[in-house]
C-alpha cells in the first residue's frame, strides 16, 4: 500500500494562509511557517485596535465639543454638566456633528443649556 504523503490537505491549508495573507509583503506568500506567524500577530493587532478605534473616536468627538464649547465662552465640562442637568440625551458623537455641520444650531443648543451651567 502506498503511504499518504498529506499532498492535497497540506496545500490546501497552505493556500488557506496564503489567501489570508494576500497583499503581505517580504515574502509572506510563499514561506508558510512565517506567514502563519504574521497572520496571528495581525489577528492580535486587529482584535486590539477595534477597541482602540472606539477610544480615539471617543476623544475626537471630545476634541471637537470643546473648540466649539469654547467659541460660545462655556469650557467643555461646563457644557457636559449643564447637558446633564437639563436632561438633554445625545451623545458627544451627535453633538459634535452637530458642532460641524450645524454651527447656528449647536449656538442654540448651548443657548438652552448656558443658564444650567455650573459657575465658579
Amino acid at each position: 500500500m502506498p503511504r499518504a504523503k498529506r499532498g492535497f490537505k497540506l496545500r490546501r491549508r497552505h493556500n488557506k494562509i496564503r489567501n489570508q495573507a494576500e497583499g503581505m509583503k517580504l515574502g509572506l506568500g510563499s514561506q508558510i511557517r512565517r506567514t502563519s506567524e504574521a497572520l496571528d500577530r495581525a489577528g492580535v493587532y486587529a482584535y486590539r485596535d477595534r477597541k482602540v478605534k472606539k477610544r480615539d473616536f471617543r476623544g475626537l468627538w471630545i476634541t471637537r465639543l470643546s473648540a466649539a464649547a469654547y467659541s460660545h465662552d462655556i469650557s467643555y465640562s461646563r457644557l457636559i454638566s449643564a447637558f446633564k442637568k437639563a436632561n438633554i440625551l445625545l451623545n458627544r458623537k451627535v453633538l459634535s456633528d452637530i458642532a460641524i455641520s450645524d454651527p447656528k444650531g449647536f449656538e442654540a443648543i448651548v443657548g438652552k443649556v448656558r443658564s444650567l451651567a455650573p459657575t465658579t
